[in-house]
């Protein structure tokens, strides 16, 4: 007796629980999401692409394939490629500190990092081209050695790093916060070094987050125009990014080849990131596997 009165009991509670939340059910909010998703994304993302559809494929493929743009898409993939890289690297480095060591100033630089999320890009170009221009600060210093970090692909490369530091670090900071320090002490306790810890027991937990944070800021620095176009020199066939290209084809009310190489950077970026969206996924399963 006391079982079955318990029994309609329990499920009154379990379903009182399920009715108590804080946002509406499924369907609402999933709808919701798809509408909004709809409207700030999709939409505008459809016009580019119906715009592009007015052009045949002749015209399509000359507007995308002119030696100045392939020009363009060589510069601004591979100097994205570098700088997405260099901040890898550097984004790791830079996190790590923050996250397991305690100095003075620690607050400051964290915040720091955050800068370039919040400097209008164009303040960020002009401050670096008056940095590393021949006549600015550092450059006067490096133009007697024939270095010249301004005005060529040299300054895309140093510009795209600057604005895409803080999506590795963001993104590899929280995930160092919470692995488990007692697994590194158990593996130095069974005699694995320094490197090994890292190697088999860190970097496989990270992994993840600094492919995201690469993927990131890759892709920021593929559709950057703002923080580069003053640094870049901006010549034809040699320091011309693709967003100029496209800047240049508005201008000249040439619509229709605008939307296509822009539509080019938009496959690109989103063919980059299910990838590593993939990889991220594979890294999980075979982690779990593991476990």
């Amino acid at each position: 007796m006391t079982a079955s009165l318990a029994t309609p009991q329990a499920a009154a509670a379990s379903g009182v629980r399920k009715s108590r939340r804080v946002l509406p059910g499924f369907k609402i909010t999933l709808g919701f999401t798809l509408f909004y998703l709809g409207l700030i994304v999709l939409i505008p993302l459809s016009g580019l692409f119906a715009k592009t559809l007015t052009m045949d494929w002749q015209h399509f493929v000359a507007a995308v394939s002119s030696p100045r743009v392939m020009a363009s898409y060589r510069l601004t993939f591979g100097a994205s490629f570098l700088a997405a890289l260099v901040n890898t690297f550097f984004g790791l480095v830079i996190a790590w500190v923050l996250v397991r060591y305690e100095f003075f100033g620690k607050k400051l630089i964290d915040s720091l990092v955050d800068l370039p999320f919040a400097l209008p890009t164009a303040v960020a170009g002009i401050s670096l081209t008056a940095l590393l221009a021949s006549n600015g600060w550092i450059g006067s210093l490096l133009e007697p050695y024939g270095i010249a970090l301004a005005f060529n692909p040299n300054g895309v490369v140093i510009a795209l790093t600057f604005i895409g530091l803080p999506f590795v670090v963001r993104t590899v900071q929280p995930v160092l916060e919470d692995c488990e320090q007692e697994l590194e002490e158990a593996a130095m306790c069974l005699g694995a070094s320094a490197w090994q810890t890292f190697s088999h027991v860190i970097f496989p937990t990270i992994a993840p987050a600094l492919l995201t944070g690469f993927a990131m800021a890759f892709a920021r620095g593929v559709g950057e125009y703002g923080s580069v176009i003053f640094i870049a020199g901006n010549m034809p066939m040699v320091s011309e990014i693709t967003p100029l290209i496209i800047i240049g084809k508005l201008e000249q009310y040439d619509y229709a080849g605008a939307t296509a190489v822009a539509s080019v950077l938009l496959i690109a970026s989103f063919v980059l990131l299910l990838l590593i969206n993939a990889l991220q996924s594979w890294q999980r399963q075979r982690l779990g596997a593991q476990t």
